[in-house]
């Protein structure tokens, strides 16, 4: 994707509010009772006050959408597709995204959403080489992270200091790919009621990072035979998962298999501890079948005239 400079007067940044509600929860036909439903009350309110919408429908709308750092693995594949899994084990995770101007609530419609996110064991598809390291993945742990990788399942309590940094999001330039995969990577363009859907599996770890979502959203492009082009990235950020749903993942093959160190959501050194506003998710599934699959849905609030294409922080 092409990327041109915002306008020359930007808006001013204190106006923006984050729109990260969630919506309603979404359940699959089937699931029945016994749902597990995360981020908490307070973790959605993410501390800060929020407004009704009209209409009859419910928003919150909240100040501040937390941009985040590229990562080194970003690809611009212009995959433009609903199903990324290609055939990767995994919990299956249906991932559900609405994108809104955070001044005025309003969806925007044709933007482009990127996600990319490494696999169940935490390698990452176009940088095979360089985040696998063996059984359980995660690679080469990064500088400041620990070193010492227990076996079995992670546990709830974190130890040490928090690492810094680590592959794929915690920092550093962008990395050239060196393989030709491209799974788990994929763009949707935003429906004239500003939503996408993607089908994943839910992310394993690796060492540095807790579980996460890359996300960007374009704006102001068009769709060619070559993909979408044109425009500017307006957001960068990452979706969170709630601990216990890490922690329920775990008992599952293959993620029960990895022997990486797991950095928590408490110690993770990009998620800003904001609840929803920092990009926790919404996430639904039925207690000890989360086999079964998972739905996650998150709200996004972003200026499309802004320009943040996480390369700069």
């Amino acid at each position: 994707m092409t990327e041109t400079e915002g306008p020359a007067h930007k808006k001013d940044m204190t106006r923006r509010r984050a729109v990260l509600a969630g919506g309603a929860a979404i359940i699959a036909a089937g699931i029945g009772t016994g749902i597990v439903t995360g981020a908490s009350a307070d973790e959605a309110d993410g501390g800060s006050a929020g407004r009704k919408a009209t209409g009859g429908q419910r928003e919150e709308c909240y100040r501040l959408t937390s941009e985040t750092t590229e990562g080194p693995y970003y690809i611009d594949a212009d995959k433009i597709r609903r199903d990324i899994t290609e055939g990767k084990e995994g919990i299956p995770m249906t991932l559900r995204l609405k994108v809104i101007d955070s001044d005025t609530c309003k969806p925007v419609a044709h933007a482009a959403v990127d996600i990319w996110h490494c696999d169940a064991l935490g390698v990452y598809s176009g940088y095979e080489s360089m985040s696998s390291g063996g059984p359980g993945g995660g690679g080469t742990p990064p500088s400041g992270a620990p070193t010492d990788a227990p076996t079995g399942v992670p546990t709830d309590t974190p130890t040490g200091p928090p690492p810094t940094g680590g592959p794929g999001g915690g920092g550093g330039g962008h990395a050239e790919p060196t393989d030709d995969e491209r799974y788990l990577r994929g763009t949707q363009l935003t429906d004239k009621h500003g939503y996408v859907e993607f089908r994943t599996v839910f992310p394993g770890w690796y060492q540095g990072r807790c579980v996460h979502i890359h996300a960007k959203v374009h704006v102001g492009g068009k769709m060619t035979d070559a993909g979408y082009e044109g425009g500017h990235t307006c957001h960068t950020g990452q979706f969170f998962f709630a601990e216990s749903a890490v922690l329920d993942s775990a008992k599952i093959a293959p993620y029960s298999t990895s022997t990486t160190t797991r950095t928590t959501l408490t110690e993770d050194t990009i998620y800003d501890q904001s609840g929803v506003t920092g990009g926790l998710m919404k996430l639904s599934y039925r207690k000890n079948h989360m086999a079964r699959g998972v739905v996650g849905s998150i709200t996004m609030g972003v200026d499309p005239d802004g320009t943040h294409d996480g390369t700069d922080l």
